[in-house]
This record gives structure tokens, sequence and C-alpha cells, in this order.
């Protein structure tokens, strides 16, 4: 089948010996046959698009098994490599137009704003791809943890009255969040700290959602989605959202927050900032 040689493509050799890098090749027409995303693999893994395709999967600026033991190295295999691939195919396949005609991080971000206007493929697939790309950029290994930068430290005290309080007000969220969605901390409209949660694949971006979100520009997203988290916690979600914090980029967050969100601008999802190993 045409399947078969695009299975077979994959894995090609980097230079460093003993790892790879898959680097896909398919046709918008072959990813919407599949109606999943290809099998993906690798330490890094290089943008899953083609050449006709406006969004393509953003490479982790460190490897699947980096944020163990808090996330497993399988959960971030299928969640980056199959779920959120999926989301990218489902989003190139919905061929959206963005204001400025690409599909990098910026138009990615501004999409957010019109997303449920533009149908559910958009409002689904769009939201599923900018959460997940931010969510990865604000992760890194639990031996480079970091510390909010002076600004936001002092704008986390001053609203919620100390980091560990406003994780308690964050966990409250995330835990609050019937089935699947996500928790996000981010700047309301007032230019004030504040904590919210959406459902499925929905974020405090978007104008439009038929029920109470509190609007905001996201700085910090947690995906509390089960297969963010069900291969290691199964039903204990309260102990994923806290192993969590443990994985926190400070350094990434506080760059979200002082150079966009603070600003009015939607936080575009690129590592820059985040101090990662790989810098992409």
């Amino acid at each position: 089948s045409s399947v078969q040689p695009f299975l077979h493509e994959v894995v090609r050799r980097t230079s460093e010996p003993g790892r790879e890098r898959c680097i896909p090749h398919a046709s918008r027409s072959m990813v919407r046959s599949l109606r999943v995303a290809p099998p993906l693999c690798g330490v890094l893994l290089a943008s899953f698009s083609s050449a006709e395709d406006l969004f393509s999967l953003p490479a982790l600026p460190y490897s699947y098994d980096a944020l163990e033991p808090h996330i497993d190295a399988e959960t971030m295999n299928i969640h980056h490599g199959k779920h959120h691939a999926a989301y990218v195919a489902g989003l190139n396949a919905a061929a959206p137009k963005t204001e400025s005609g690409k599909g990098d991080a910026l138009a990615l971000a501004a999409l957010q704003k019109t997303a449920v206007k533009k149908g559910t493929a958009v409002r689904n697939h769009g939201g599923g791809h900018y959460n997940h790309a931010l969510f990865w950029v604000n992760l890194e290994p639990a031996a480079s943890s970091s510390e909010p930068s002076p600004d936001l430290g002092a704008d986390i005290d001053d609203k919620f009255g100390s980091l560990e309080k406003m994780q308690e007000e964050f966990a409250k969220a995330a835990m609050g969040r019937f089935g699947s969605g996500w928790a996000w901390l981010g700047v309301k409209p007032d230019g004030s700290l504040g904590i919210t949660s959406t459902a499925n694949q929905d974020n405090p971006l978007m104008e439009g959602l038929e029920y109470a979100v509190e609007p905001m520009i996201p700085i910090l997203g947690l995906d509390v989605w089960e297969h963010a988290y069900y291969l290691k916690y199964q039903n204990k979600r309260a102990d994923y959202i806290k192993a969590f914090w443990n994985l926190v980029n400070w350094k990434k967050v506080s760059r979200n927050y002082d150079a966009y969100a603070k600003k009015g601008t939607p936080v575009p999802p690129t590592p820059t900032g985040g101090g990662h190993a790989t810098e992409l």
C-alpha cells in the first residue's frame, strides 16, 4: 500500500552515533488516509509536515526520557509523537487561513482568538496544537529546575500570597476540570495574574467559548487529559499535578510573562529563553 513506503522512510541517522531522528515525509492526503499520526521516534523529532502543509509538529528541546521519573518516556513518545502529531495533521487538513499566511509559532498563537469562529476542526486541532506546543517548551528536566524571575515571583506573591499558594489554586483548577482539559496560569485583561481551566483542547485565548472561562493570556498550562499521565499515574491525577511542578521551566515561563503576556500579546510557543540544552 502507499502507507508502507511512508513507514519505511521515517528513520534516518543523525551525525551522533547510536541516535536516530525521525524525518517523516507524507502528503496531506496520506495523513488524511491514515487518520492517525505516523510512528515517530528518536531523541529529537524533526517537524512533521510536507511541503504543502502550513503547520508542523515542533521538535522537543529534550529527549523523551529527559522528564523521568515524573513523566515517563513512553508517555512522552505517545503524547508528542502521536497525539500532538494528530492535532497538527488535523489542523492542516482543516486548512485555516492565518493573517500572515504562515504556520509559525506567532501565527499559531494569533489563530487562537478566532479558532471557535473558524469551526470545530480549527478549534479542536488548532487548540490542541497550540496547547501542546506551549506545554512542551515550559517543561525541563528536574535537574535543571529554576525559579520565577523577580518580577513574576513578586507578582505571584502579590496575587496569591506565595508560590506555594499559587500552586494550590492551580491544583484546584486542574483537579476541578471534569474529564479532559487544561489548567492555566495567565495574565488577565486588567494585567493581574489569574488561574482558570478549559475543556478539551480549548484555551483562554479563544473568544466565543460557550461556557464560563476567565479570559487571559496563558503563560503556563497543564494537560489533564488522561493520555498525559495515565500510563504512570493511572487515576491519580493529583499525584501527576504535584509531580508537574518538578518540571516547570520557570526561565521560560518568566519570559512568557515579561516579553509577551504583560504586554497583552499571546505567547508564541517556542523554546527561546528557556535555557534548554538544545535551543531550537
